[in-house]
């Protein structure tokens, strides 16, 4: 049924964008059902926020091994195996019993993203010649700027209607209609030339990237104390090991070519890889907690609320892609940012205990324009003049330096949320103590004084027994009105860090050079022939 579609250019991003959407979904999906999760399992909130960061760890150490392993085992091979880890370990996610079970699977979800993510790109950059990828990266953009956005969307409805389990099983039909269609519109490798796989480099560095991903996620918990700043340290020397090995094997099939950044362009647009990707999380974050736990929003609504995320990263990404070939990337990507950032100072400002969905609509679609006019033209930039051999190589490196800007946002907006709900918490339950009896009031403070009186849940000032109902009602009405401004005070710093990093992103677009719709520079990639370049994927 598919032998006309087999190594039809169009056909390929098709299965290709399927797989990449089902991963990136998951990376947003999640933080929907934590309630859900923390009631259903007995979860405390360290596991469910290892439930979270399992599958983003997992991912940002292996993705430049995946990479490079495409290159030289083949890139659908990689990613059809990529897609069927991937798969059953959801599966496995939507039937765990336990925390622990759920901890589990969630990382080897993670491997399996690792092994497909960097073939996508890798393999779109391959079939499509410079004259048409602009159009290419622009679906390739659309998809991965809408999963990401319609991951709490989807998340929402599935927990409403059915359980936190189909969060997880939704990826199964996904799955099996990745892996035929793989089969049949994905031609196989066709060269015979024997590689050698750099065993020493991703072993220093996977230990690198973990010890970074781990101590910038678990920093805030512990206090940054002198264990995690040890990890950092640890992640420094490794890198450096790494860089003085890959040095010596710059002839030997390194993991990471040096050559890769000879390029301008490859190197800046990483950069501003970094910034994105920690927009993303950065944005998103604050956001869900504040709609469910301030606006006291469903799951649901909460999903449908940041649908104009959504809906302006879907309209602006595929026009982005061809107007990138047109005026240049850097154009593009320098408008979108700025938009971007625009959008989330707008929403700080309408953002407050009383606002209405009403009044986000129009900033949150002005940051879903920005984030469609982002994913495209960096896309088209970072991989224009990579060779073809190196392509997965140059894939994972991108992918995986976009996955530390996630890991980076997950800690910096996590800790000046925490830092600031441990100030303004207990400021504002002292000035609405007079609201609850007399009786309450020390305990009250007390209350919105401690540790866990942080981003997660809000915290409710719990009535002792034989409280008449009238004070505990009281009792929590003052609660949720503490928690609710002390939140919208500390929304805005962690916004305003997220745009910061955005317009920082703007500023490296500055340093881009900008190229013709031609493309390919001395390290271009083959042009017309679309042949040709079929018989490298794989």
């Amino acid at each position: 049924m598919f032998k006309k579609w087999h190594g039809n250019p169009w056909a390929i991003l098709v299965t290709l964008s399927l797989g990449f959407f089902m991963t990136l979904l998951d990376l947003t999906i999640v933080n929907i059902a934590i309630p859900d999760l923390s009631d259903d399992l007995d979860a405390s909130l360290d596991q469910i926020l290892w439930v979270v960061n399992a599958y983003t760890l997992v991912l940002a150490v292996l993705l430049i091994t995946g990479g490079r392993l495409g290159d030289l085992r083949g890139k659908r091979n990689l990613f059809a195996t990529g897609v069927a880890v991937f798969t059953l370990a959801s599966l496995a996610c939507g039937l765990a019993a336990d925390p622990a079970q759920l901890i589990a699977f969630r990382a080897v979800q993670g491997l399996g993203a690792a092994l497909l993510v960097p073939q996508t790109l890798a393999i779109v950059t391959e079939v499509f010649p410079a004259e048409r990828r602009g159009v290419a990266m622009g679906v390739w953009g659309a998809v991965a700027g809408v999963s990401g956005a319609l991951g709490p969307i989807l998340g929402g409805a599935l927990i409403t209607h059915l359980s936190w389990r189909w969060i997880f099983f939704v990826n199964l039909p996904f799955g099996v209609v990745v892996l035929l269609l793989t089969a049949a519109v994905i031609p196989g490798r066709r060269d015979t030339v024997r590689h050698r796989f750099d065993t020493r480099g991703v072993l220093l560095a996977s230990t690198a990237l973990f010890c970074l991903a781990f101590g910038l996620t678990e920093g805030q918990r512990y206090d940054w104390n002198r264990w995690i700043w040890g990890l950092l340290i640890l992640a420094a020397v490794f890198f450096a090991a790494f860089l003085f090995h890959e040095r010596g094997r710059q002839d030997a099939e390194p993991l990471v070519p040096f050559s890769l950044f000879r390029d301008r362009n490859f190197t800046l647009v990483n950069i501003v890889g970094v910034a994105v990707s920690f927009g993303v999380v950065g944005m998103f974050l604050p956001l869900t907690v504040y709609l469910q736990s301030v606006l006291g929003y469903s799951a649901l609504k909460s999903g449908l609320v940041l649908l104009p995320v959504a809906v302006g990263s879907f309209v602006t990404a595929g026009p982005a892609g061809t107007l990138a070939d047109r005026v240049g990337g850097r154009l593009v990507l320098m408008g979108g940012l700025l938009a971007w950032a625009g959008g989330l100072v707008w929403t700080v400002v309408e953002a407050d205990v009383g606002t209405s969905w009403t009044h986000l609509v129009a900033p949150l679609l002005l940051s879903g324009l920005g984030v469609g006019c982002t994913f495209a033209p960096m896309a088209a930039e970072v991989m224009r003049n990579v060779p073809v051999p190196l392509a997965g190589a140059a894939s994972g490196v991108t992918n995986a330096l976009r996955q530390v800007g996630s890991v980076l946002a997950g800690a910096v907006v996590g800790a000046v949320l925490q830092t600031r709900l441990a100030s303004s918490l207990p400021d504002e339950a002292r000035q609405r103590a007079g609201r609850v009896p007399a009786a309450y009031r020390d305990a009250f403070v007390r209350g919105f004084s401690r540790p866990e009186s942080g981003v997660g849940t809000a915290p409710r000032a719990a009535a002792p027994r034989g409280v008449p109902h009238d004070a505990a009602d009281r009792l929590r009405e003052a609660g949720r009105a503490v928690f609710g401004h002390g939140f919208v005070d500390a929304m805005g710093p962690a916004v305003y860090v997220c745009a910061a990093v955005l317009l920082a992103g703007a500023l490296v677009c500055l340093g881009v050079r900008r190229h013709g719709a031609a493309g390919g520079g001395p390290h271009g990639l083959p042009g017309a022939d679309t042949d040709s370049a079929l018989e490298q994927v794989g």
